[in-house]
């Protein structure tokens, strides 16, 4: 059965390091509540688009890695040099989970509409497939936020796919720039009301409705950044929901 409501996952959290290199991952509890969402059974199906770095091998097989032993059954979509399977869209409507990973923002949106996946993607957020990710996987869904594609300084972005219709900031507690940037931002009307997520911590969507974060530590938040009528910019913690 697919989720009930079109489902988002936008995190700053997915995989643990299992310490024994930095290929060897192990799928944090974000996966589990993705499949509980997706209403999928014992053996969820689970697809990594990884186009936010360029489908790197090393990526890809690192992230096969880490679900190997366990009830997911993995696949991916790979774009570069061309598709990796040959109808992209039935592909990603027989999927559980689709997870997108972190990388330039930038360049993710602008490769999923060259393949027309912008359209292929709310097809399967609307039929019940839940969509997550981390950091660009975060933002992309979102109207936009502060991203490093560009360079080491952060910078606006502001081209997402908009399906919900917030801001979004990523790393929030472990990346000096992007708190005073994403302040500036809100409160110069470059981005609406933002929703931000320290390391850890995700926020699930039913529609387009914030309807909880979560974590997979504990000291950790998640935020609503707003732009009050005087012009001043505050913020409000959402306290989440720990996970495992």
């Amino acid at each position: 059965m697919p989720a009930s409501e079109p489902t988002i996952l936008a995190t700053s959290m997915g995989f643990f390091s299992r310490h024994r290199g930095p290929y060897d991952l192990r799928p944090g509890p974000i996966f589990d509540l993705g499949a509980e969402l997706a209403q999928a059974g014992p053996e969820p199906r689970i697809c990594y688009l990884g186009q936010a770095v360029g489908d790197q091998p090393t990526n890809l097989t690192a992230i096969h890695g880490a679900f190997a032993g366990t009830r997911f059954r993995v696949s991916h979509l790979a774009l570069f040099p061309m598709p990796n399977v040959d109808d992209v869209r039935a592909h990603l409507l027989a999927q559980d989970v689709i997870w997108v990973g972190g990388g330039s923002v930038a360049n993710l949106v602008a490769v999923w509409r060259v393949h027309g996946l912008e359209e292929i993607l709310h097809e399967c957020w609307q039929a019940g497939v839940v969509l997550g990710g981390v950091s660009a996987g975060s933002i992309c869904w979102h109207r936009g936020g502060a991203t490093d594609s560009f360079g080491p300084e952060l910078r606006p972005f502001t081209d997402g796919l908009g399906w919900l219709p917030y801001g979004n900031g990523v790393h929030y507690d472990s990346e000096a720039q992007r708190r005073p940037l994403i302040h500036r931002l809100v409160g110069d009307g470059t981005l609406p009301v933002t929703h931000c997520t320290d390391d850890g911590v995700g926020l699930v969507y039913r529609g387009d409705k914030l309807v909880e974060a979560v974590a997979d530590r504990d000291g950790v938040s998640a935020y609503e950044v707003s732009r009050a009528e005087d012009g001043t910019v505050r913020e409000t913690v959402i306290a989440p929901r720990r996970l495992g």
